[in-house]
């Protein structure tokens, strides 16, 4: 049997969510490409600063007391395919990518991040803490979601 990733690097995650929207995928897919409007319809969103028309910083705290802080750069933008990718440095190191389809009457938002933990008292805590830092980021993708869809649910034709 195989080992799975995890075990051979402990500093490393991946992570995989799925928010079905009642909205049309354009809509949704037009929220998500305004990052710098994150912290008003998501709560664990903290702070996004654009440097630029392609990169910029966050802050994001969840459950656990603590913040991460990243820089992201846009890797791709492509409305016809609905796919959203950055990279990201910082805490973190990695990527984060939004596949927008749509589903139904609405949307299905795929959200996919595989990331490496830099942050050095995350690393120590790396065995004792994953199942911890896994459930942070859980929580945070609920409140996403819940966030995102009250925000759509008031925005509607944004």
């Amino acid at each position: 049997m195989p080992v799975r990733p995890s075990r051979l690097r402990p500093h490393h995650y991946r992570f995989r969510s799925v928010w079905l929207l009642d909205a049309a995928p354009g809509v949704v897919y037009a929220v998500l490409e305004r990052t710098e409007s994150y912290p008003r319809w998501w709560p664990q969103v903290a702070e996004v600063n654009r440097t630029d028309d392609h990169s910029g910083s966050a802050r994001i705290r969840s459950v656990l007391p603590y913040s991460l802080r990243v820089t992201a750069r846009e890797t791709r933008r492509d409305p016809r395919a609905g796919v959203l990718e950055t990279a990201l440095h910082g805490d973190i190191d990695g990527w984060a990518r939004w596949t927008i389809r749509p589903y139904g009457t609405g949307t299905r938002a795929l959200y996919e991040q595989e990331v490496e933990v830099r942050r050095p008292f995350m690393r120590l805590l790396a065995y004792p803490g994953r199942p911890f830092f896994r459930l942070n980021h859980t929580l945070m993708m609920r409140a996403g979601r819940r966030g995102l869809a009250a925000w759509l649910a008031r925005h509607e034709g944004i």
